[in-house]
């Protein structure tokens, strides 16, 4: 589709100048920055909620661990 826009002078000569930098042409690289500014809207609405859950446990037994016997005690336990 065709259409005509007035771009700021400076815009479209830096626009221009990026687009051959980079071997594009310039409908090219506006369509491209235009793809780019509409998926960073649709991302804003669907922002990351992280959700932690809490867990209970049990402290860990009070055990010496140079003691070979209470260690192995502890893990032979149910």
């Amino acid at each position: 589709m065709k259409t005509t826009l007035n771009p700021n002078d400076q815009l479209l000569r830096r626009a221009k100048t990026r687009a051959a930098h980079e071997g594009i042409s310039l409908t090219r690289f506006v369509e491209d920055a235009l793809r780019s500014k509409l998926m960073d809207e649709s991302r804003r609405d669907r922002a990351f909620k992280l959700e932690l859950r809490t867990v209970r446990g049990e402290a860990p037994p009070n055990v010496d661990i140079s003691d070979r016997e209470a260690l192995y005690d502890v893990l032979d336990r149910p």
